[in-house]
């Protein structure tokens, strides 16, 4: 890591909240891609006066990193989003905005480079932060209504085994056998009231479908990346139990 941070450039923006904040106010890390069709156009998007977001770190196709905020100031990521009992993240949180066209321009698989960023920078503000692996996240888990990024490409798997994200311990081989067997009712309300104790928004009775199929997306691109359908099953079932276990 030390040797990415050397070679680290700063281009800071003028988006973020002039009131410092202290080292244990920084409890998240959370994942965006740009969703732009041009790396260019992302970062002047988001060093721009007028655009009103920010992040505190860009990684660039080829995975050198750009300083957007310095990390205990606030940066304009998250907008409105919520984790267990955590609202409005931009306060406790690290953005990083990862170069990628997102769903609406191309979604692409994250370069080898990326990735290698991605590890090195969140294994270095995690052990400088204490932040736990459990609050190592993307947007889509805290703005599920909103968003899907990082989306079902990002290598969650491949940073669990650094031990920068939850995943299951269950054999996927098996796990695939219980794909698109539906829940009944009495499982179907395990399943949501295993996603709010992970920290995923609380469904109630008043919650449309449309807030529940959002959520469920979520977590299936977080911990069930190879099919994104809204829709509850046994596998998902199976995975959100070991999860709460682990």
């Amino acid at each position: 890591m030390q040797k990415n941070v050397e070679k680290m450039s700063i281009n800071y923006s003028p988006n973020f909240n002039l009131r410092k904040r202290s080292f244990s106010k920084v409890k998240y890390l959370i994942f965006h891609y740009t969703g732009m069709k041009s790396e260019k156009g992302a970062i002047k998007r988001l060093t721009s006066n007028n655009s009103g977001v920010s992040c505190h770190y860009f990684i660039k196709r080829n995975g050198k990193i750009i300083k957007i905020v310095p990390d205990l100031y606030i940066a304009w990521h998250a907008g409105i989003s919520s984790w267990k009992k955590d609202k409005l993240l931009n306060s406790n949180s690290i953005g990083i905005e990862i170069s990628n066209p997102g769903h609406e321009h191309g979604y692409s698989n994250f370069s080898p480079s990326q990735i290698k960023s991605v590890i090195s920078l969140s294994k270095n503000l995690k052990k400088k932060y204490k932040i736990k692996k459990e609050n190592i996240l993307g947007h889509s888990d805290i703005a599920p209504d909103r968003k899907k990024d990082p989306g079902e490409k990002f290598p969650w798997k491949e940073l669990a085994k650094s031990q920068l994200s939850k995943w299951h311990n269950l054999n996927e081989n098996k796990l695939k056998q219980k794909r698109l067997i539906l829940l009944n009712l009495v499982e179907e309300s395990n399943f949501m009231m295993n996603l709010s104790k992970i920290g995923y928004f609380k469904i109630s009775k008043q919650n449309n479908n449309i807030k529940k199929r959002n959520i469920i997306r979520a977590f299936q691109r977080h911990f069930r990346q190879n099919l994104i359908n809204g829709i509850s099953d046994q596998e998902c079932l199976m995975i959100s139990k070991d999860l709460i276990k682990s």
